[in-house]
Order: C-alpha cells, then structure tokens, then sequence
C-alpha cells in the first residue's frame, strides 16, 4: 500500500511540475492522458494502473453537461476538457475483448455517485515496448451501491488514438 501511495505522490508531483514551469500545452498533455503501469506489472488480464487524466472544463464554459432530475447542471472536474488534472488507481480486466476498468480508491475521482468520463485515449507503452491507447469511451458512470467504485465500460486498445481528449 506504501509503493502506491508513493507511486500516486509522484505522479500528482509530475503533474504539478509540469503546470509551475509554465510548459506548454502539448507537454501538459503528455504528463496527462496517460496510463502509469505499477513496478512489476504490465497490462495482463488483471492488474492495477494508474490513470493520468485531464478532465473538466470551467463551468463558465457550460451550459450544463449532467442531466438529473429534469435539468441540467455543471460538476467541476467532470466531462469534456483537460481543465482539471486528476489521477486515479484502476484495476484493469480483460475477459476475452472486453476490457473493464473499475476505481480502486472511493474518492479520487469525485465525492458525486456518478461520473461523466468523457471519451479519453490514454498512451502507454505496452510490455513490447510499443507505443499504444488505451481508449475510453465517453460514459456516465454511477457507483456501486455495494463497493462504492465506478466501472468505466468499453475500453479498447489500439495503435492509434481513437479520441482527441477535448
């Protein structure tokens, strides 16, 4: 649990350097957007990762992207954009073609029971060292009840990016 907690400190420090230096866009966006695989494991038909995302937009730019009881809303942190920097333990299933991946840790990603994902392609490099996504498509995902985590459904993994992450 220590080698996790460290491995989340040093990619949210990763994160916040490349946001003091001033860097630019396309280097945020390759501390962003991205799939950390944990010391001693690559991505076999289960295993926990690390997703490193940029999620959100400003709620000035919104007009409301959650709908829930008849209207509309804004969350922060949630749906299209990269405004936020979030990064989040998942634990990956392949079964067959149908890869999952479900929270690790309750909170990380909001306090809601539900989450807007918005459709993501994150780069990592697999066990052959080729340049690869992991692909995510745009969903709204609701806890659950029982263990408190989120299932994101769908994910596929490609040679190119199937998303433009906006």
């Amino acid at each position: 649990m220590k080698k996790i907690t460290t491995l989340i400190i040093c990619a949210i420090a990763l994160l916040a350097a490349c946001e003091n230096e001033g860097s630019t866009k396309t280097a945020q966006e390759q501390a962003l957007n991205r799939v950390i695989t944990l010391p001693g494991g690559g991505m076999t038909e289960s295993t926990t990762v690390l997703f490193a995302l940029g999620i959100g937009h400003r709620a000035s730019e919104c007009n409301g992207c959650v709908y829930s009881s008849g209207k509309t809303f804004h969350i922060d942190c949630q749906g299209h954009g990269n405004y936020c920097a979030t990064a989040t333990l998942v634990q990956l299933q392949e079964v067959g073609t149908s890869i999952t991946a479900t929270t690790v840790d309750t909170f990380d990603l909001t306090s809601e029971d539900f989450f807007n994902m918005p459709a993501r392609s994150l780069n990592y490099t697999d066990e052959d060292d080729n340049r690869v996504y992991l692909n995510i498509p745009p969903q709204l995902v609701f806890r659950d009840t029982a263990t408190l985590q989120f299932t994101f459904t769908g994910l596929s993994i490609t040679e190119e990016q199937l998303y433009t992450n906006e």
